[in-house]
């Protein structure tokens, strides 16, 4: 099993020792409240005043009592600020954009396997492992038919050997079986992008669950001949667990739980990395009138996703992340298992937020939400109130 030093574990733990149950957090009981609908400018208006701090560490907003840990709120009411602390959430934005050649090429994909401790959720840490200091790790746009060469540097700063298993490549271990570098080291190695598609990469040290729960999966998209249809705009978002020994709520730097993890009984479920990384940090936006394509995936290491972007309808929907397969129409949900991935576009009609969710709504509470935020004209053939001002 992978462990960190006993010393930098006992001062992880010494951290945290006064700041269990510290930490506000955000009431699950307005879950379903109907705030859905607010207009785009309340909703940015109110984000630095939407928690209010009591000495237990509870918070009264709104009629509600807002317990630690509690994290549901973020579906339909604004988030509370985010304090100041090294930040490895991947901006969904940070696309490649299409590829116009109709040849393939030889492509170079550099990768560097970097842990560091950064923000997790308000007054908490975690030494997280990853991609190029991001989660996910940064996306990667091929052609069928390309020539990809890999290259992986393990940074000196790490504790732990790391190498990179991606799903596109026909190959012994994804190209993991050809090197596990420790700290300092690094190895390479190509391989021919021979099926278009999106697929996910991560690392594959033993155990391969505690290196991606930390941190390190991301994307790699094969596009097809000619490419994929045009859209305004393309996001990038993932879906991950993280298993700690202290409860959701605790502050301070938190300690991993290898317990947790074979057991499958994360405290934590995410979008890009932490909680709030697509809330108060990353939102998504778009215009009214706009078509918005999404490269969803789940790093997992264990959880199959049930994604749903609350107001929206799929259009499109390219399962298991095929883009040789014609796409779903007209879809509410897509379901994406662990180390799986799927395409979803949809055209913005009406302006507001739009809340990215796994369906299995419970999942909110321990951190899993994103924001869409569309601009522009009310549309009130499509929607409105009829209630009286």
């Amino acid at each position: 099993m992978t462990t960190p030093s006993n010393k930098a574990s006992a001062s992880r733990k010494a951290q945290t020792a006064s700041g269990r149950n510290g930490e506000l957090r955000v009431d699950r009981r307005s879950l379903l409240v109907g705030t859905a609908g607010l207009a785009v400018g309340s909703v940015l208006a109110n984000a630095p005043v939407a928690a209010q701090t009591l000495q237990s560490g509870q918070a009264q907003m709104a009629g509600q009592m807002l317990m630690p840990g509690m994290l549901g709120d973020r579906l339909y009411t604004s988030n509370p600020t985010h304090p100041t602390m090294s930040d490895i959430s991947e901006n969904p934005a940070n696309v490649p954009p299409p590829i116009t050649r109709t040849e393939p090429a030889t492509v170079r994909l550099d990768y560097e396997t970097i842990e560091l401790e950064a923000h997790l959720d308000g007054n908490t840490s975690y030494r997280f492992w990853t991609f190029n200091g991001k989660i996910p790790g940064p996306f990667a746009r091929v052609r069928v038919g390309d020539t990809v060469e890999v290259y992986l540097k393990n940074n000196e700063e790490s504790w732990f050997a790391h190498n990179i298993d991606l799903h596109a490549v026909t190959g012994p271990g994804g190209g993991a079986a050809l090197g596990s570098p420790g700290p300092g080291e690094s190895y390479s190695f190509k391989f021919k992008a021979l099926n278009a598609g999106l697929y996910v990469y991560h690392c594959a040290v033993a155990p391969v669950a505690q290196h991606i729960s930390n941190g390190m999966y991301g994307l790699i998209l094969v596009e097809p001949e000619g490419g994929l249809p045009p859209v305004d705009r393309e996001y990038y978002v993932m879906q991950g667990e993280l298993y700690t020994e202290e409860r959701i709520g605790t502050a301070g730097l938190l300690n991993e739980s290898y317990d947790k993890l074979v057991d499958e009984r994360p405290e934590f479920f995410v979008f890009n990395g932490h909680t709030g990384a697509l809330t108060d940090h990353y939102p998504l936006k778009a215009n009214v009138g706009e078509t918005v394509r999404i490269f969803f995936g789940v790093g997992g290491p264990n959880y199959i996703s049930s994604f749903h972007v609350i107001g929206e309808i799929f259009d499109k929907v390219y399962l298991q992340g095929s883009v040789v397969t014609p796409p779903l129409r007209d879809v509410q949900t897509v379901t994406v298992p662990a180390g799986g991935s799927a395409i979803v576009e949809f055209k913005c009609e009406v302006p507001g937020r739009f809340v990215l969710v796994d369906h299995a709504l419970s999942r909110a509470e321990k951190g899993l939400a994103g924001y869409l935020i569309v601009e522009g004209d009310e549309n009130p053939d499509l929607f409105a109130s009829l209630d009286a001002d």
